[in-house]
């Protein structure tokens, strides 16, 4: 795989990622849990791809291909770590959503 195309899949599918992470809050604002469900799905789905991107990047360089590493690909591999945090984070608060509502 391309370096380019790499940091692309790293950027594009961590984008997503957050964006439907993000989504799922606003629903959880509105109790609409069976939708935050859903939209933490498409969030894990798309946060898959891209690790699945850098695992394939990871294993040919530990194979012995060259990496070419530019502040690109930093770049891609910061949006990849922030989605992984903002969607742990997100997810304790959508959870803490939940029980507040049910110890109403």
């Amino acid at each position: 795989m391309e370096t380019e195309q790499i940091i692309m899949g790293l950027i594009l599918n961590s984008g997503d990622a957050k964006c439907h992470m993000y989504s799922a809050l606003e629903s959880a604002k509105s109790s609409n849990y069976e939708e935050v469900d859903k939209k933490i799905e498409k969030a894990e789905e798309a946060l898959n791809k891209a690790h699945t991107v850098q695992t394939q990047f990871l294993q040919s360089e530990a194979s012995g291909e060259a990496a070419s590493i530019n502040a690109l690909f930093v770049h891609a591999q910061d949006h990849l770590m922030t989605a992984m945090t903002e969607m742990t984070l997100i997810k304790e608060i959508i959870e803490l959503r939940r029980e507040l509502i049910k110890n109403e």
